[in-house]
């Protein structure tokens, strides 16, 4: 079931312009475009997230000082505002975020680049994106799914050489909408969920795995990394990252589930689960335990990030998968 998520006013326990200020800060938007988001109350900014998500958002924005009402499906109740809980102020910090569990999302009124929704989330996650007039979106090869009759596709040659070893597809298809606004189906090859990120300039960039893109706005600059031989090899991943920077937004999925974290000083993850993550993070591959353990214990290689930024993970891993089904493979018996 999806829910909608709507402000309906100022909640009048802090000052409006703190308000705005933290409302910008949790959706990282200028002030000037929070105070019209806010201006236009009563108005939906979220639509098609569950009932645990749309409740993280109200929390979110109830302790930033705004009413939120949660509009559930046809057939469900409306979930009420809790207008009585005592609200503490969240005061912004110069250059702070309001919470480190703040959605990391942009108000859909307000949101910049191409105008999106993500369908079938967590386990089948499908991504329709309308493509301005004359406008063209850059996707993966065999991911286009449905589209519109006047949007024209162009192949074209990504990467050369680079794009080949990483195992990716060395072709990327380019879509563009003539004669009018188009819209385009996109279902990515792995069954999971999907991300989106909107990059801003050239100090914005995020290392995904191999086989994690999707789709982006042609302003993005897709690159292969080299990660060394030591890295890629121990990894049991690609030798080879895809560098993402530029402006503009970028898609991405996962296989299972997909979690962001927030690292600040040192985390730990299997290779096998980490999807992105962004520049600034330093890492290596160690192993978890001894060599008694990567043999025998099932648990192997991690990767151990160091610095600050932000990390991607996936729920589920195709190694574990195919470990698992291993098992359950028909055996021919002797005579």
């Amino acid at each position: 079931m999806t829910h909608k998520i709507q402000i309906t006013g100022f909640a009048g326990t802090h000052e409006q312009t703190q308000v705005t200020a933290a409302f910008a800060q949790l959706f990282r938007i200028p002030e000037d475009k929070a105070a019209t988001v806010l201006a236009r109350a009563p108005m939906i900014i979220k639509e098609g997230v569950d009932a645990a998500t749309a409740e993280k958002y109200r929390a979110n924005l109830e302790k930033i000082g705004l009413r939120v009402e949660i509009i559930a499906p046809a057939g469900l109740s409306l979930v009420p505002i809790e207008q009585e809980v005592p609200v503490t102020a969240a005061p912004v910090a110069a250059g702070g975020a309001v919470s480190p569990q703040a959605p990391a999302a942009v108000p859909e009124a307000e949101q910049p680049g191409f105008r999106f929704r993500i369908e079938g989330r967590p386990d089948y996650a499908f991504l329709t994106v309308q493509i301005p007039a004359n406008q063209t979106l850059k996707v993966e090869a065999s991911a286009m799914a449905t589209m519109d009759t006047h949007l024209v596709m162009k192949t074209k040659l990504r990467g050369g050489l680079g794009r080949f070893l990483t195992g990716e597809s060395i072709f990327v298809n380019e879509f563009t909408a003539e004669n009018g606004q188009a819209e385009i189906g996109i279902a990515p090859g792995a069954p999971g969920d999907l991300a989106h990120v909107f990059l801003r300039g050239s100090s914005d960039v995020i290392y995904l795995q191999n086989s994690a893109f999707v789709a982006c706005d042609p302003r993005v600059n897709l690159e292969t990394k080299w990660q060394g031989l030591v890295k890629g090899f121990f990894s049991g991943e690609s030798l080879f990252l895809i560098r993402a920077s530029g402006d503009g937004d970028l898609w991405f999925n996962t296989y299972g589930g997909l979690i962001e974290l927030d690292v600040d000083g040192e985390y730990v993850v299997d290779t096998g689960n980490i999807v992105a993550f962004t520049e600034g993070l330093d890492y290596s591959i160690s192993k978890v335990g001894g060599y008694k353990s990567l043999f025998f214990s099932g648990e192997g290689l991690v990767c151990r990030f160091r610095g600050k930024g932000r990390v991607w993970i996936q729920t589920r891993t195709v190694g574990a998968l195919t470990a698992w089904a291993h098992m359950y493979r028909p055996v021919k018996k002797g005579n």
